[in-house]
């Protein structure tokens, strides 16, 4: 059906977009792009340390509950 457009597609594409927006809009645009996938991976990463610190305090407290009953 589709196909990718090959790289000659890609530069007019581009072209394009730098002549509607202008090189100023487009370089902002990337900024808050490139800020957003940083924040992104910030979250990732600290949701991840967190459902880690979580997993140790329960396995901490399974851990004291069952030498509790010994």
């Amino acid at each position: 059906m589709f196909h990718a457009p090959g790289p000659f597609g890609l530069i007019l594409i581009a072209v394009v977009v730098l002549v509607l927006f202008g090189r100023g809009k487009v370089s902002n645009l990337m900024g808050e792009v490139g800020k957003g996938i940083s924040s992104f991976k910030k979250g990732i990463r600290d949701g991840s340390a967190e459902l880690e610190s979580e997993d140790a305090a329960a396995k901490e407290i399974a851990t004291k509950t069952t030498t509790d009953k010994v």
